[in-house]
């Protein structure tokens, strides 16, 4: 695959600025204002005979203006201001995804510990707050090796927070990441990601499966492939008793513009034309199927399902639903 490398240098740019864009927590958010307490980091349902949770890793955010990157500006801004979404900062949630399903405990993406930033790391505290226990995860999928996917794999001591579970990247992805020296063959903004990455893979005590497309991960949850975020990009999906639920990672990024505006990429998507293609096969696919999806950037806890609307899509968050 053949990088997009404006874009990817746009990428590291904008991610090493993070920790200086972060919200502070007082900040009102589409017209909101921050919570007095707390808000809970877990939403559980139900799926066929899946059980089904999704768990906050907390939040970051990015420049705006790493959005539509491929597009006029001036509509971006139009297009954020319509949204009632900031026009200067993305605020983007993270949102794992927790599977029951027979014997399997299924795990999506590991977060960012604590070394990415100080408004994310908070998976494990949520996976207690909602009664998973971290020892009985049998399997974690990883959907590619970014900081906020990865680089909470291992505590503060090297050591991977789950070691009794097996490991799950695309054969695609790892290859990419392990290049031999890419580290040197990155631009410098890029070096930090590339060795957070090797370091997040290599852990002493991590046992790999590397995955390609359609493979099982144990029954009923399969990944696919969904390259141009990374060159390895997987998504994970879910099926029991006729229905099916789809994670995208990161193949989605945000929950209004990239179904308005299929064609436009991010500056954190590494190939945007192959991003696109992504993007609108997914959208076909889970609207042609009725899937439910979960968006991990999108707003907390980003499941729903995706409506045509003509020509394009639009986004249906999923009703919170209370125990009678």
């Amino acid at each position: 695959m053949t990088l997009h490398r404006p874009t990817r240098r746009d990428m590291f740019r904008l991610a090493a600025a993070m920790p200086a864009f972060a919200l502070p927590a007082t900040m009102a958010r589409a017209q909101l204002g921050a919570p007095a307490t707390t808000n809970p980091g877990h939403f559980s349902f139900t799926l066929g005979e899946a059980r089904i949770t999704v768990l906050s890793d907390g939040f970051f955010t990015t420049p705006a203006t790493g959005l539509g990157v491929n597009a006029d500006p001036a509509e971006v801004q139009t297009f954020l201001e319509q949204h009632f979404l900031s026009q200067e900062e993305n605020y983007s949630h993270t949102n794992h995804l927790y599977v029951e399903l027979g014997e399997a405990r299924v795990l999506v993406d590991t977060g960012s510990g604590s070394r990415f930033l100080n408004t994310a790391g908070r998976l494990l505290t949520n996976l207690e707050a909602a009664g998973i226990d971290p020892g009985a995860i049998t399997h974690v999928v990883i959907t590619h090796a970014h900081p906020d996917h990865i680089w909470g794999i291992r505590d503060d001591f090297d050591e991977p927070i789950l070691p009794d579970a097996e490991y799950i990247i695309g054969d695609t992805e790892h290859a990419y990441w392990m290049q031999d020296d890419l580290v040197n063959q990155v631009p410098a903004e890029m070096q930090q990601f590339v060795l957070g990455a090797v370091n997040s893979i290599t852990a002493d005590g991590l046992d790999w499966t590397l995955a390609s497309n359609d493979q099982q991960i144990a029954p009923g949850i399969r990944v696919i492939d969904t390259p141009g975020h990374t060159p390895g990009h997987m998504s994970v999906v879910v099926e029991s008793g006729g229905r099916q639920l789809m994670a995208l990672g990161d193949a989605m990024t945000h929950a209004y513009m990239n179904f308005t505006h299929p064609d436009w990429y991010n500056a954190f998507d590494m190939d945007g034309e192959t991003t696109v293609a992504t993007r609108r096969r997914l959208t076909d696919m889970a609207a042609a199927d009725r899937m439910a999806v979960l968006g991990y950037h999108f707003p907390f806890p980003g499941v729903g399902h995706i409506m045509r609307e003509g020509d394009t899509h639009r986004f249906i968050p999923a009703l919170w639903q209370f125990t009678p």
